[in-house]
């Protein structure tokens, strides 16, 4: 998985029809492991996040400038 600042974080719910968590990614922490990323979630907080299978990118068009 590869996002950039300002793209979307979507995490599915394990729950049965509880919706999904969303979240704006702030910053991207690359190292040898891979890279997680800086998060704001939809509720306000803010969190380190770890991406699991669980865990999909929506990139954020951005237009060129």
């Amino acid at each position: 998985m590869h996002a950039t600042v300002g793209d979307a974080i979507v995490v599915d719910s394990v729950e049965v029809g509880a919706p999904p968590r969303r979240g704006e990614i702030l910053a991207v922490v690359a190292n040898e492991a891979g890279e997680h990323y800086r998060v704001r979630w939809d509720d306000g907080h803010e969190s380190s996040f770890y991406p699991g299978s669980d865990a999909y990118v929506v990139h954020v068009h951005r237009p060129k400038a």
